[in-house]
């Protein structure tokens, strides 16, 4: 199978790499500091789950490769619409494109770029971080996928991702309902990406202290009232649950946002709890934890210039 990884970060360049190792044929894109150590020193993966060090394609033009059956669509939600228009040489007849993004609104973003029918919707688990340009290092033992067809003639194509996948010792699913799987990360994530980052601190301490405990809860709590408004079957429980599962990760994990906010980069907030506040006000909701923790963050969206977005 012929992939592209558009992101070769924590997303991108971990399922990538296992693609690779397992014999399809995976090409990376990537940009900066991050494309020449990736050219320079090919891609050093660092996993509990097992370390390679890969020779990799990596270009940053997609026009420099050719056409490809998937895409693995895994760019920073700020880079959404440009990073799609680029894709446009790879993206054939037969090419599907599945956004691992964090966010809800990947599907209808992309649905403006690329046909319908070749966009497909995906969600991924996994705790990473980019070490250094080119090295992708992961944290824990969590490494999943799950993706699913949105109407019933990308069924085909998801079940042959599938299989590529679970060939390359991935743990992917196919989702009858995609769309719920997204949002329930959505919750999560949501509450986890907007108490580290606003802490300054990883999960450890956020489920120790109680006053951040809470935050993290609200935060939750506000996106899954927002899911159920907008008809997501998301459990009675589920947030309850969340809870229950953050307790097994590991101590030292952080969301993306807020390593993104550490190293001074692009933050995700407008689309992660800038989006809950703005789709609750739309639905008549209010979501005040997520509104605090949008204001807070607003004068690093842009990165460390201090200015907001």
């Amino acid at each position: 199978m012929r992939v592209a990884a558009m992101g070769a970060g924590g997303v991108g360049g971990y399922f990538g790499a296992r693609l690779q190792q397992a014999g399809h044929e995976v090409s990376f894109f990537a940009r900066g500091k991050h494309l020449a150590a990736l050219k320079d020193k090919g891609l050093p993966l660092k996993s509990p789950l097992g370390s390679a060090e890969l020779r990799v394609r990596v270009f940053e033009d997609p026009a420099q490769t050719g056409p490809v059956d998937v895409v693995l669509f895994a760019v920073k939600l700020c880079d959404t619409e440009s990073a799609a228009e680029r894709l446009r040489p790879i993206v054939g007849g037969h090419t599907v494109v599945i956004p691992f993004q964090n966010g809800v609104e990947s599907i209808d973003r992309l649905g403006v770029i690329f046909p319908r029918e070749q966009v497909l919707g995906g969600s991924a688990y996994i705790a990473t971080r980019i070490a250094a340009p080119g090295v992708v290092e992961h944290i824990g033992t969590m490494a999943g996928l799950e993706f699913g067809a949105l109407m019933p003639a990308q069924r085909p194509a998801a079940e042959a991702f599938l299989a590529a996948c679970k060939g390359a010792g991935i743990n992917a699913k196919l989702s009858d309902d995609i769309v719920r799987v997204i949002w329930q990360k959505f919750i999560f994530l949501v509450g986890l990406s907007g108490a580290t980052a606003v802490a300054r601190a990883p999960l450890g301490v956020v489920r120790s202290d109680p006053e951040l405990r809470w935050l993290f809860e609200q935060a939750m709590r506000e996106t899954w009232r927002l899911a159920r408004a907008r008809g997501v079957a998301v459990p009675d429980d589920f947030v309850d649950a969340r809870l229950a599962f953050a307790e097994t990760l590991p101590a030292e994990m952080r969301a993306s946002m807020a390593h993104d906010l550490e190293a001074g980069g692009k933050l995700e907030a407008p689309w992660l709890c800038g989006a809950v506040a703005r789709m609750s006000a739309d639905a008549g909701l209010d979501a005040p934890v997520n509104h605090a923790i949008y204001a807070a963050l607003r004068p690093y969206v842009n990165g460390s210039e201090g200015k907001a977005a």
